[in-house]
This record gives C-alpha cells, structure tokens and sequence, in this order.
C-alpha cells in the first residue's frame, strides 16, 4: 500500500502479521460434545498444539493442519510452543479437554504470555468434567459446590486437606478431580476420611470413570462406601451434600433449601417424655434437648438396653439416647422409657452443637464394635469439648469359639475377609451388614462367585445391595439376630457354602452363627474387631454405670 508522507512523496508501508492464540475447550471426549465457536476456532486456526489424545475426537476439524503434539508431562513447553508460534503471527490452537481454564492450560498460557505481547487471545469455554459427570448422575450440583484437584504436583498436599475439611465443613457439594494415580494411591482416602468427619456417612455420591468417552463407568455409592473403592486418573468422584437425593436411578440436590437443618429435623425423632413418665421422649431441635444429660451414642440392643438402665437407676439425671437412623430412634422409644431420644442423619457438627449447647456432663459410647469411624469423631469431642467419655462394648465371642471350632477363620480385615471367603466358596453369605458389601462385591474376582446378603430392611439399605448387583432372591432383609435353627435353615436352602461375619458379640447373634456353620460344615470367616486406644472402656453394665456415677459426682 503506498501512503503520501508529509512531503509529498509516496511511502511504501509494510503490515506485520498479528498473530491469534485460540486457547481451545474440547469437551470431556465425544465430538458432540464440542462447543460450535471451539470447532470454528480450530478450523481458523493454522496450527495446533495438543496432548495427542484429544486429537481423536477432533480429527475432523484439523485436517491438514500443522500439529504439535508434546507428551502429556509437557504442559509448559506446549503452552511456550503455542506462544512462540502466536508471536510469530500465526493463528494457533492451544488445546485440552474439558474446558482449558479449569485445571488446564490457559492458566499455564497466560503465565507465560508478556504484557507487550500483540498476538489476540480469544478463550473458549466447554464442558468440563464436573459438569459431564454431573450430567451422568443426574443433578447433583443444583446448588453451591466446590471442585478440588487432589493432585500435589502444582500445590501442597497440605494445603489439599485443609481446602477439603473447609468444603466438608460447609457441607457443600463437591467434585474431586485427579482422585488417584500410580504414584498417589492413598491421598483420596484421606480426602475421603476428611468429608466423612463433617458430612454424614449416607450422603449420597457417584462415581464416574471415563466420562462420555469409551469405557464410561457410572455409579452410586453412601459417603461412606467410597473408601472401600479403587479409583484411577480417569475417574471423578461427585459428593453431595445433606439435601442430595436419589430418584429414579439417579441423584439430585434441591435448587431451594426453605431449612437449613430440614433434612436432619425431619428425620430427628427427640423424644420428649420426662422422668416422671415411662414413655421416652422426642426431641425435635437442640432446644428441645434436656440440659446436663448423659448422653448414650447407641445403635446396638445392648446400648438400648444400657441407657435404659441408667434412666431407671439415675433418676435425676436426664438421659438422652442418640440413635443414627430412624429405625434405631423407634427401637430406642420402645426399649428406652423414661429417656431423650435425638435420632437421625447428623454429621459431627450437628453433634458438636447439641452436646455443647444441651451442656452435656458425660458421652457414653455404646456404639457397634465395628463403627470405629464414629467412636474416634465421639473421642475427638469429647476432648474438644471437655465431656468425660466412657466406652462401653459388649464382650467378644471369639477366645473360646475360635480355638474349639477348625471351621472358623479369623480375618484381619474386610478385605482379607474378602479374598479367603473367594477362596473358599462359591456361595457366598454376607452377613457383615450393609456398610461392607461393596468392599466383598468390587473385589477383584468377586464375578466369580455368588453373593447372598443379609441386611436390615431398610429400604437404603436394600438399595445399597441392589445397586451393587445383587439379585433381588439373594437379599435376606429382616432384622437380627438370629436363631441358630433360622441361619441354619436359610443356609441350607440357598445352598451357602461359606459365611462372613463380624465378631459382634452375643447381642449381634454370634454364637447362633457359629453354631449354624458347624452344623452345616461350611467355613466361618470371622472379621476381628479393629483395634482402638480408648480413654476408658467397661464391658459390663455394672462398670459402665459405676463409673458414669464417680463423674456426676465430681
């Protein structure tokens, strides 16, 4: 182009090329799922720079393109490459998955880029993996949520934790992205162990591998399920909050919250029937909770039957009994006259708040042998909150049972359990309760057998079984414990020919088992209580009182 200059003369003027970096979403794998201005920023573009693998789902829109294709760990050289070739004036796409500003590469672009850089940069947004995978589940992420990247290679593994203890905290919804690795086996289970100190152990989370690409893998599993799974890179871990439901197959959290506290009060049964009475009593807020109580964290017949006793015997103290479902706050009513009974999905801050508030004097663990989760959340409470705690925990079965009887096996744990149970047997009997069933159902080889469960018929817990694939003939839902001659007879008609158990005591029906196994001579693996270093523990009922007596004393 020639221009006149200021003296009249003709002036020949050169225009330097500007450069564009397209800094390109592709979405979570199928071409489909590509935003319209992505593919027509790829097809604009003369060269791109991508991980290899996304080019599979983009190959349409780049044929007879300049491509760079650095490894996978090169994230910076290939945003250094895309800038150089910007800067050179070309009309580059920077490319990842998901979407490039959310844990990808725009972050790292713009690092690099000089404030006098001239080249255009245009963004373009796509779906990303907590939204693909929250469109696989449902709707779990209707209302605030949180993402969290469990990779340390870019941030301190401490500072990981502590972002996860504020998302549990706040109950918020959450997405984990970068679960596990080769290098990184472990971590995810700490985050997991995190969540499940704040958030209650059946709040509802899926599970998702490959999402919308070959191989896709969908789930959904309680909260407190998930750390008996094995993840991978290629998975993304959702987690609901208190309000997350489940219909139709699958999960969702309500847009509006009209109670914050409405999920638990709903399900709170706090039974208000004073001393004087025999009836127990319901409780259906903190404020209802009668001041200075004993509180007995049962969940076990003999819990019940211990918080009964200690109504009758202390008649003026208040005695409240937390159970942690509905179904353990109606057996509480009928077996517990006299006391408090605050039942339901809590996480520990609703308990915080309740023993702080109600000035509770002393905490009384009566809960399963097995709930070693919730007697070290009761424990740490305890402590914080200066409340004497006191563990009670029925006696085990196994010294004398386990060396009379070659048939039994004893079990380090459920994952032992699991492997010489396959081992073993072909029908397999699972009567370790609901909680476990996916450690035993997800075991490597576990399609070889087949599985019969026993679990408390609640229609969560049926649920749990079926959504792990077990059979609706292979349930036994009904209430324990058992009779020998019932185990026996159930047994022998589903053709069973090795049972799991827990060593529960005699109040979760272990002897019966026992014997039923014997008589069948069918193998009995046995799972050993885990190991806890309690404050102070009582075995017997005389004990337990005569010690909470010596605190309300003081």
């Amino acid at each position: 182009m020639n221009e006149i200059s200021q003296h009249g003369a003709p002036q020949t003027t050169t225009h330097i090329r500007t450069g564009v970096l397209n800094l390109v979403s592709v979405g979570p794998g199928f071409d489909d799922l590509i935003v319209p201005r992505a593919v027509e920023a790829l097809r604009d573009s003369e060269v791109i720079v991508a991980y290899e693998l996304y080019l599979r789902w983009i190959a349409p829109h780049i044929e007879g393109k300049e491509i760079h294709t650095p490894p996978l760990t090169q994230e910076r050289e290939r945003a250094l490459l895309a800038i150089a070739q910007a800067r050179a004036g070309k009309r580059v796409a920077l490319i990842s998955s998901g979407d490039i500003g959310i844990y990808a590469m725009a972050a790292l672009a713009f690092d690099e880029m000089a404030e006098d850089d001239t080249y255009q940069v245009n963004v373009i947004p796509g779906v990303t993996s907590a939204n693909a995978c929250a469109s696989l589940l449902g709707s779990p992420l209707s209302h605030d949520f949180a993402t969290l990247s469990l990779s340390n290679l870019l941030c301190p593994w401490e500072w990981i934790e502590q972002r996860a203890s504020h998302i549990a905290q706040a109950d918020l919804a959450a997405v984990l992205y970068n679960v596990q690795s080769a290098g990184r086996q472990e971590g995810v289970y700490r985050i997991l162990s995190l969540m499940l100190e704040h958030k209650a152990p059946h709040t509802l989370c899926g599970v998702v591998r490959n999402a919308y690409r070959p191989g896709q893998n969908v789930s959904i599993h309680r909260l407190d399920e998930l750390p008996g799974l094995q993840f991978d890179m290629l998975t993304s871990i959702v987690i609901g909050n208190r309000f997350t439901q489940r219909k139709r197959g699958f999960i969702f959290t309500p847009r509006g919250y009209n109670d914050w506290r409405s999920p638990e009060a709903a399900s709170q049964l706090t039974v208000n029937a004073g001393k004087a009475g025999n009836d127990a009593r319901l409780a259906g807020s903190v404020d209802d909770l009668p001041a200075g109580a004993v509180w007995v964290f049962s969940g076990t017949s003999d819990g019940n039957a211990l918080a009964a006793q200690l109504a009758a015997q202390l008649p003026a103290i208040p005695v409240v009994v937390s159970a942690a479902t509905e179904y353990g706050g109606e057996l509480a009513q009928q077996d517990c006259p006299g006391v408090t009974v605050w039942a339901g999905r809590q996480g520990v801050e609703a308990r915080r708040q309740a023993l702080a508030r109600s000035g509770a004097r002393v905490l009384l663990d009566a809960t399963h042998p097995f709930a070693t989760q919730m007697s070290q959340q009761l424990m740490a409470l305890s402590q914080e909150l200066g409340i004497p705690y006191l563990r009670y925990e029925r006696a085990s079965e196994l010294p004398s049972s386990a060396v009379a009887d070659p048939g039994q096996v004893l079990c380090a744990s459920m994952e032992d359990a699991a492997t010489q149970a396959m081992a073993r047997g072909r029908r397999i009997f699972l009567a370790t309760g609901s909680k476990d069933l996916a450690g035993f159902l997800r075991a490597p080889g576990a399609e070889h057998c087949e599985w019969f469960v026993r679990v408390t018929a609640e229609p969560e817990f049926i649920q749990r079984a079926l959504d792990l694939g077990v059979p609706r003939d292979r349930i036994c839902a009904m209430q324990g414990p058992f009779s020998q001659a019932f185990n026996q007879a159930l047994w022998q008609d589903w053709q069973i020919d090795c049972v799991v158990t827990k060593d529960s005591g005699a109040a979760g029906g272990y002897r019966a088992k026992a014997d039923a196994a014997r008589a069948l001579g069918i193998a009995l693996l046995t799972v050993q209580r885990p190991p806890l270093d309690y404050p102070h523990l009582a075995q017997d009922f005389g004990q337990a009182q005569h010690c909470i007596e010596a605190w309300l004393a003081r």
